[in-house]
């Protein structure tokens, strides 16, 4: 398996992505910023069931600022669910401020509580990446997925995607599910097909989550990823494909056992024609988004460059090796779905 890089640098988002964001209602004013957020002076460290550190931390705000910011932080969420209407924001409270250090994004995750039926919910602030947005809006249009994201600036407030993580999901506390393991296994090549064919990297079994849905006769699976921040930017195509990491032997394992080359090939091909035709109802959205990608500096020549190589011969596509940027690669790439 190649390396990851170790620490992938923020991108700023430009002007060709800001419009777009526009264009398309995903630009508003948030009624608080990252920054703002990271005024708290206290932490409190959150561990698991077994006390193990989950690498977040609980945060405090000085009594004179938590008012302010709690009531902006629900007026967030009603922004997102429903239209800000704010007098259905009466019942809903902050319970909870968390903050993650670990990885790209630092992100703040909002628990909002519902004080009828104690229901709660979270979304998350994070820092507006480039990358990230990109890799969000192409999961919107291009997977069976719908998300939820809201820009300003430099915040990005995103929805909370629900599911049983993967890197969990075969642990002990989870053996009372009964799994399928065709539908399962069915699902990863189909998942591992929509990273590799929209360029989305590091897919580690962290970095997604298995939605799990009773069916009238059985369940069904779908693989969702909750990572967003490799988005065209790795050079080797290893690093696209899921198949690679250890961390999804299980999933790799299990679709050995059970699938022959025929049958993986066919759930590709499901998949890429799923792909085509998500692409082609939103025909003038994912030009609009690939017309900002082509302006934009997403990663590093040295890795377009491994990268447009190692494509061209994986699809024997030689017009590959023409492309100027990560957005042109990945134009290309998508354009083979109608062949």
């Amino acid at each position: 398996m190649n390396i990851i890089s170790k620490k992938k640098p923020s991108f700023k988002i430009n002007e060709s992505l800001k419009e777009y964001l526009i264009n398309f209602n995903r630009s508003v004013k948030i009624p608080f910023t990252y920054s703002e957020l990271l005024r708290y002076f206290c932490t409190i460290p959150q561990k698991d069931k077994h006390g193990k550190d989950t690498l977040w931390e609980t945060v405090m705000f000085q009594p004179s600022e938590m008012e302010d910011i709690h009531y902006r932080l629900v007026k967030m969420y009603a922004m997102m669910k429903f239209d800000g209407n704010e007098s259905l924001m009466e019942h809903l409270l902050v319970d909870r401020v968390d903050y993650c250090a670990f990885g790209n994004s630092k992100p703040f995750r909002i628990r909002i509580v519902n004080q009828y039926n104690d229901n709660h919910d979270y979304y998350y602030v994070k820092i507006a990446d480039a990358s990230r947005v990109y890799g969000l809006e192409l999961e919107d249009l291009l997977s069976p997925n719908r998300i939820n994201f809201l820009v300003d600036d430099d915040t990005l407030v995103e929805e909370h995607i629900t599911g049983i993580p993967g890197d969990l999901f075969t642990k002990p506390e989870y053996h009372w599910l009964e799994v399928n393991e065709v539908r399962l296994a069915k699902e990863f090549v189909k998942f591992n097909e929509r990273c590799f064919v929209r360029l989305l990297g590091d897919m580690r079994a962290y970095n997604f989550v298995i939605d799990v849905t009773a069916d009238f006769d059985d369940v069904q699976y779908r693989f969702r990823a909750i990572d967003f921040d490799q988005q065209c930017y790795e050079g080797h195509k290893k690093i696209y494909l899921p198949q690679y990491f250890k961390e999804n032997k299980h999933f790799v394992d299990i679709g050995i056992k059970l699938m022959n080359l025929e049958t993986v090939q066919q759930y590709q091909q499901e998949e890429r024609t799923l792909m085509a035709k998500r692409m082609k109802r939103a025909n003038r959205r994912t030009a609009g988004l690939l017309d900002a990608m082509c302006t934009d500096t997403l990663s590093t020549p040295e890795k377009e460059n491994t990268l447009k190589k190692e494509l061209a011969t994986h699809y024997s596509h030689p017009p590959f090796l023409k492309c100027r940027n990560m957005g042109e690669i990945l134009r290309l790439s998508l354009d083979l779905l109608a062949e």
